[in-house]
């Protein structure tokens, strides 16, 4: 298991934020223990602060029986999102990428404890990134 970092730099290239909800974002079974999804602690904050040349996608292990409460919970709290995928398995996600052809690394993975939003820090660093693929 990856420790959660206390700071990533990143490039001011625009990114690709892939989200998972449940324990993540939201409180984990939270509808169903509080009888509806509440943010975690700096969570909101966190989705607002993405600029708007990023894409936010969001996975989630919830069936489509549960789509329409979250898409009304997203929609209700003026959530922006590019996608969501629903039915995504309860496993581990695994993501792969290339690195750019100066070196920049193009996927990071931070495992955060449940129901605790990331502590981590995303820190533009304008030295890293190219323009070009």
């Amino acid at each position: 298991m990856t420790l959660e970092p206390e700071q990533i730099n990143v490039s001011p290239m625009p990114k690709t934020w892939i989200l998972d909800l449940d324990g993540t974002l939201v409180v984990h079974d939270g509808s169903y223990i509080l009888g509806k999804d509440e943010f975690l602690q700096g969570a909101r904050e966190f989705l607002d602060s993405i600029p708007q040349r990023d894409m936010i996608i969001f996975l989630t292990a919830r069936g489509d029986y549960e789509r329409e409460h979250t898409l009304r919970f997203l929609k209700e709290n003026h959530v922006r999102y590019d996608h969501i995928i629903f039915n995504a398995g309860e496993g581990e996600r695994i993501m792969i990428n290339d690195t750019k052809p100066d070196g920049l690394v193009t996927a990071y993975a931070v495992n955060t404890k449940r129901d605790r939003f990331c502590r981590t820090h995303f820190h533009i660093d304008n030295t890293m990134g190219t323009r070009y693929d």
